[in-house]
C-alpha cells in the first residue's frame, strides 16, 4: 500500500471518528427543548418550514423529506428566495425550523419579523445557543461542535453531520410520538422499494404452479433439467401425489452437479434435491420474503410458496421478483 493512500485512509477514518464522536456529544446535551420542539412540531396546523442556506440549507432539505414521509408535511424554503416571493407559502402557525452553523445568518434573520407576524413558532438548530437566531427562537437546539472533522477545520463535516443527526431526531420522535406506523409509511412510498415490501404480498408477485417446473421424487435429474428449461425461474420443485412439496433442486445445485466427476443424468430427486426447502407462505409481505432470501450467510434467490397447514405447493417466488420496480 502507497503512502498517499495509507495516509488518505488514515484521513478518512479520522473524520468519521470526529464525526461520530461530534453525534455522540450532542445526543448527550439533548434536554427539554428537545421535547419543547417535538411538542411545537405535533401541533402543526398544517405544515413545518424547514429554512436554510448553503450547506444547511442542504441538510434543511434533506429534514423536509424526511419529515414529509413519515407524516409531517414539510417543505423545504430557501432563505435568500424567501424575501422574494416565497412567504407566500405561509399559513398561519408554521412552525419553522431555522438551521444555521452560526447562528446569525443574515438572511435567516430578516425573516425573523415575518414569523412573528404569521405566529410561526421558530425551532433553531443553531452551532451558538447565545446567538442572535437562538436567542429569538422558541425552542433551541445546540448543533455546536469543538471542531470540524475536516483537517483545515473549515469544511462544514461534524457540524453538518450533528444537523442532520439533530434533524432525524425530531422526524423519530414525531413517529414515535404520533404512532406512525410501518403500513402508513408504506403509504407514502408507493412506487420505492420500502413501499414495495411493506405493501405488496408473496401472494401478489409470486409465480404461480402453471409456471413452475415440478417433478416427482423419482424424476430423473435429466428429466428435471428439462422442466426448469421450460419454465424459465431457475428451480425445480419436487413434489408428492398429494402436491405436497419435498424437495428444491435450483440452477445452482445443477451447476454444482455439473462440476462433478461422477455426474449421472439418471440419477433421481431423491438423491440429487434439497430436501425440506426454506418455504414461505404467500400471507406475508414481500418484505419479509426479502429478508429471508437475503439476511443469511449464503443468499438464495428462490422460494417455494407453500400453504402453511398441509405443505402444499402453490407458487414460486424469485428475489429477483421482489426487485421489479413495477408488478401486474
Amino acid at each position: 500500500m502507497s503512502d498517499d493512500l495509507s495516509k488518505s485512509l488514515e484521513v478518512a477514518q479520522a473524520v468519521m471518528r470526529a464525526e461520530a464522536a461530534a453525534i455522540e456529544a450532542s445526543a448527550s446535551r439533548l434536554d427539554a427543548e428537545f421535547e419543547k420542539a417535538v411538542e411545537i412540531l405535533q401541533k402543526a396546523p398544517s405544515k413545518v418550514v424547514v429554512c436554510g442556506i448553503g450547506k444547511s440549507g442542504h441538510i434543511g432539505s434533506k429534514l423536509a423529506a424526511t419529515l414529509t414521509s413519515s407524516g409531517t408535511p414539510a417543505v423545504f424554503l430557501h432563505a435568500a428566495e424567501a424575501i422574494h416571493g416565497d412567504l407566500g407559502l405561509y399559513q398561519a402557525g408554521d412552525p419553522t425550523i431555522l438551521l444555521s452553523k452560526s447562528g446569525s445568518t443574515e438572511e435567516l434573520l430578516r425573516l425573523m419579523p415575518f414569523f412573528r407576524k404569521q405566529a410561526s413558532p421558530v425551532i433553531a438548530i443553531v452551532g451558538n445557543t447565545e446567538s442572535p437566531i437562538a436567542t429569538a427562537a422558541d425552542a433551541v437546539l445546540d448543533a455546536s461542535v469543538e471542531r470540524e472533522a475536516d483537517p483545515l477545520n473549515l469544511m462544514p463535516t461534524s457540524s453538518s453531520t450533528v444537523s442532520l443527526a439533530l434533524g432525524d431526531a425530531l422526524a423519530s420522535a414525531l413517529v414515535n410520538a404520533r404512532g406512525f406506523t410501518a403500513e402508513e409509511f408504506a403509504s407514502f412510498h408507493p412506487g420505492g422499494q420500502l413501499g414495495r415490501n411493506l405493501l405488496l404480498t408473496v401472494g401478489d408477485v409470486m409465480h404461480p404452479l402453471e409456471r413452475v417446473a415440478q417433478v416427482a421424487e423419482r424424476a430423473t435429474l435429466r428429466e428435471a433439467v428439462i422442466e426448469m428449461s421450460r419454465h424459465t425461474l431457475g428451480a425445480a420443485c419436487v413434489i408428492d401425489s398429494k402436491g405436497i412439496l419435498r424437495g428444491l433442486l435450483t440452477d445452482g445445485d445443477v451447476r454444482r452437479l455439473l462440476a462433478a466427476d461422477d455426474l449421472d443424468l439418471s440419477m433421481t430427486m431423491a438423491d440429487s434435491m434439497t430436501k425440506d426447502p426454506i418455504t414461505i407462505q404467500k400471507s406475508l409481505t414481500l418484505g419479509e420474503a426479502v429478508r429471508l432470501m437475503e439476511t443469511r450467510s449464503s443468499q438464495i434467490s428462490v422460494l417455494p410458496v407453500t400453504e402453511p397447514e398441509t405443505g402444499v405447493l402453490q407458487g414460486l417466488i424469485r428475489l429477483h421478483d421482489a426487485h421489479q420496480p413495477n408488478f401486474s
